[in-house]
């Protein structure tokens, strides 16, 4: 948010020059994207990531025990261990971790984002995506705007005291544009692979990935499918169903 508004801040004579010359629409274009974003800024950092509040009526299907789900688990002498929290107390979901910054248990944890001051999980995490790819765009365009506003000069000295403020600022929001743009690729790769960020990083310390070879996702259901469940299936996913029907060892 605050990248969004700074920039439109410095830029805003280019805004000006354009509106001078009657280019009405893309500066009309620019702002709505600015508030797109801010909009999104707060709609990800005050939704709730998915936190796991109680052992409620609700446990059974979060953590698929339901009869139906039981003829799904194949049959061995393990059973299937019920995590609980040491922090919250709270029995865990399969692919939910315990944040030490919110002080909650989220379902489908990714992270816990400083940027926008909140963990990034199951009900937030596709919004979150959306503001990256948004937020790259502003910052793209911004840096569109101050290259364009670049004036001639017969020597350097003369180039760098007329144009040293914008130079400073495409600067900054050309390493801005770079680390949004990683952090945007990162997420999609792993968004179509079905893994987070926790479970990439830290997959030799989960106990039902652990196990598994360096190679092996129990939850990948291929590239498009992956993608579309992410972004379109807005339905709660009970992830020991899926673990299960893959055929994989109980943990």
């Amino acid at each position: 948010m605050h990248t969004a508004v700074w920039i439109c801040a410095n830029l805003l004579h280019n805004l000006r020059k354009q509106e001078e010359r009657g280019e009405l629409i893309q500066p009309v274009l620019f702002v709505l994207l600015v508030l797109v974003s801010v909009l999104l800024y707060f709609a990800v950092s005050l939704m709730d990531p998915g936190f796991v509040l109680s052992d409620g009526s609700d446990l059974q299907f979060t953590l698929g025990i339901t009869e139906e789900t039981q003829d799904m688990i194949p049959p061995t002498t393990k059973s299937l261990r019920q995590r609980r929290c040491g922090h919250c107390l709270l029995q865990q979901p399969m692919r939910s971790k315990h944040c030490q910054t919110c002080q909650h248990c989220v379902r489908r944890y990714d992270h816990h984002c400083p940027w926008i001051e909140n963990c990034v999980g199951e009900r937030n995490h596709r919004w979150f995506v959306l503001y990256l790819a948004v937020q790259l765009l502003v910052l793209l365009w911004g840096l569109h705007m101050a290259w364009s506003g670049f004036t001639t000069a017969p020597t350097w000295q003369l180039w760098l005291r007329g144009n040293g403020v914008l130079l400073g600022t495409a600067a900054v929001v050309a390493v801005l544009s770079l680390t949004v743009l990683l952090l945007l690729g990162s997420h999609l790769y792993l968004v179509s692979l079905n893994t987070t960020t926790w479970e990439f990083m830290s997959r030799h310390r989960i106990s039902y990935l652990k196990h598994c070879g360096a190679d092996e996702n129990p939850f990948d259901r291929g590239a498009l499918r992956n993608l579309w469940g992410f972004f379109c299936d807005w339905g709660a996913i009970v992830w020991e169903q899926v673990y299960f029907r893959e055929g994989n060892d109980p943990i």
